[in-house]
């Protein structure tokens, strides 16, 4: 059961709450896409890094990110204006899935891993950041890039 609590820590955004800054036609984006295509980028968090702590995604490619914490605390891949910049499809792990069209930030318990289903829509450079659960002035740093 807690491994299905990972999805649930997801911070969502509420419907309705500055969804002009996120894709408004992500459903019909995702559900004309060609799945059989999609390309795979898996990312590790350690206790102190993303590695990768560079990722690039090609626009309109469907993917799925993999992302691994390998490290004894948990992590959040928190990257906001990616997850504007993409069309979601949805957030999987082996207890079940989450299908939300906004994310802000996705939780990772230590030892466990999320996948992620999207579509870059908008070209760009993203941050990416992780406040280390229980260490405070510790901050995982990455740049995430849409082509």
């Amino acid at each position: 059961m807690r491994k299905m609590a990972i999805t649930f820590v997801l911070v969502l955004l509420a419907t309705g709450c500055q969804q002009l800054d996120y894709i408004q036609d992500a459903p019909a984006i995702v559900e004309a896409a060609d799945w059989s295509k999609m390309q795979t980028v898996t990312v590790y968090m350690s206790e102190s890094a993303f590695s990768p702590d560079k990722m690039a995604f090609a626009l309109g490619v469907p993917y799925k990110l993999r992302i691994i914490n390998n490290s004894t605390a948990k992590h959040h891949f928190t990257a906001e204006k990616f997850f504007r910049a993409i069309a979601t499809c949805h957030v999987h792990n082996s207890d079940g899935e989450i299908k939300a069209p906004y994310f802000s930030s996705l939780t990772v318990y230590s030892g466990c891993s999320l996948n992620l289903y999207f579509i870059p829509v908008k070209k760009g450079f993203y941050d990416l950041r992780s406040n280390v659960s229980g260490r405070k002035g510790e901050e995982m740093v990455g740049r995430i890039a849409i082509n």
